[in-house]
C-alpha cells in the first residue's frame, strides 16, 4: 500500500440478494484516498454511491448483501476480513461516518449526549468530563445552539437540521483519520450548508483528516473536493481533479451531469438539458457501457463490449470508447456539438 494513501479500494464488488434476483450495486469499483485529501463521489440516485460508501466501514447488512471480490484496505489492514469486534474499534474511533438521514440514524430511546458516549467506549483515557467537555467544544463549533441543553435531549427534541448536526459531530468528535460523509447537508439551509461545508474543509485542512463526500449536488462537489469520482451504473465512469471534471470533462455522461444544471451565465429562456432514459438494469447489468442506451455517442462497440480505462493524464481517467483511436472527436464542453470525424 502506498504510505500516501489511507484508503485503497481495489476491484470491489458487492451485492445484495433479493426476490427478484441478484442486485449487482457496485461493480468492479477501484479508488484511493489520500491523506489530507477530500474526495467527492457524485452521481445519480442508485448509482452505487452510498452502497461503496457502507461497504468501506461493514455497514450494509449482511444478509441480504455480500461482497462478491475485491479488497479494501484501510492504513494498510484488509477491511472485509475484519470481524464485527475489530470494525467496532475502527468506526467512529479511526474512520466517521456521517449519515444521509439523521432521522433514522439517531437512537430515539437515547439522549444525545449518551449516544456521544458510546464513540469513546473502551478508550479509558476518555473520562464522563472529557467527553462532555470535548462533545461542547464540537457543538460550537457546528453552530449548535445552547450545547449543554442538547446533550440532555432525545432526537425527537430535536429539529431535523439540528439532528443533522449532531450526526456531524458525533462522527468528527474523536477526530478520526477518515470521515465519510454521506450527502451531510441535505436537510440544511443554504446559509447552515455553507457553514458545515467550510468547517469540514477548515478540519481537513488543519488537522489532515481524509474526507470522502458523496453527494448528487454538483456545486458541494466544486466547493469543497480535491479530486472527484464520478459513478454511474455501479462503476466509476471518470475520475479526475476538480478541474479535471468541470472544466476538462471527457466522459459523456459527466458532460450529461454538468449540462443539467443551473448555471450563473444561463439567458433566462435557456433551457436545462436532462439526461435522457433511465439507469441501466443492476439485476441484469449491460455487457457494454452502462451508460451506452442514454449516450448521445453511442457507437455499436458500446453497446458489445466495456470499454477499458484510460488515462488522461496521472491523475485523470475515464471509461468511454470516445478515447479510442478511431473513434469520432467529440468536444464534451458543448451539449449536442463538436462532434467530428476521426482522422
Amino acid at each position: 500500500m502506498d504510505n500516501d494513501n489511507i484508503l485503497e479500494v481495489k476491484d470491489l464488488s458487492y451485492s445484495f440478494h433479493t426476490y427478484g434476483g441478484v442486485v449487482q450495486a457496485v461493480r468492479d469499483v477501484s479508488f484511493n484516498v489520500r491523506r489530507g485529501e477530500i474526495l467527492g463521489i457524485v452521481g445519480e440516485s442508485g448509482c452505487g454511491k452510498s452502497v461503496t460508501a457502507q461497504s468501506i466501514l461493514k455497514l450494509n447488512p449482511e444478509p441480504p448483501g455480500f461482497f462478491q471480490h475485491g479488497s479494501i484496505l484501510y492504513n494498510g489492514q484488509e477491511i472485509i476480513r475484519k470481524t464485527e469486534h475489530e470494525m467496532r474499534q475502527i468506526r467512529g474511533k479511526q474512520i466517521g461516518f456521517i449519515f444521509q438521514d439523521p432521522m433514522t440514524s439517531l437512537n430515539p430511546t437515547m439522549r444525545i449526549g449518551k449516544q456521544v458516549e458510546e464513540i469513546f467506549v473502551g478508550d479509558r483515557s476518555m473520562t464522563s468530563a472529557k467527553v462532555k467537555a470535548r462533545a461542547l467544544e464540537v457543538f460550537q463549533q457546528l453552530g449548535i445552539t445552547d450545547p449543554e441543553r442538547r446533550l440532555h435531549q432525545y432526537p425527537h427534541e430535536l429539529s431535523g437540521g439540528m439532528k443533522q448536526r449532531v450526526m456531524i459531530a458525533i462522527a468528527i468528535i474523536a477526530k478520526p483519520d477518515l470521515v465519510i460523509a454521506d450527502e451531510p447537508t441535505t436537510s440544511l439551509d443554504v446559509t447552515i450548508e455553507a457553514q458545515i461545508l467550510r468547517l469540514l474543509k477548515d478540519m481537513s485542512r488543519a488537522t489532515n483528516t481524509s474526507i470522502i463526500l458523496i453527494t448528487h449536488d454538483l456545486g458541494v462537489i466544486a466547493k469543497l473536493c480535491d479530486r472527484v469520482l464520478v459513478m454511474y451504473g455501479g462503476k466509476i465512469m471518470e475520475c479526475g481533479t476538480a478541474e479535471d471534471i468541470f472544466y476538462r470533462t471527457r466522459h459523456p455522461y459527466t458532460s450529461g451531469l454538468m449540462h443539467s444544471i443551473a448555471r450563473l451565465d444561463m439567458e433566462k429562456s435557456e433551457k436545462l438539458t436532462p439526461i435522457e432514459g433511465s439507469p441501466p438494469d443492476l439485476f441484469s447489468p449491460p455487457k457494454g457501457c452502462p451508460f451506452a442506451a442514454r449516450c448521445e455517442y453511442a457507437m455499436e462497440i458500446c453497446n458489445e463490449q466495456e470499454p477499458e480505462k484510460t488515462d488522461i493524464s496521472e491523475q485523470h481517467n475515464t471509461r468511454c470508447w470516445l478515447e479510442h483511436p478511431f473513434a469520432p472527436r467529440v468536444d464534451l464542453r458543448y451539449k449536442g456539438g463538436g462532434v467530428h470525424a476521426a482522422v
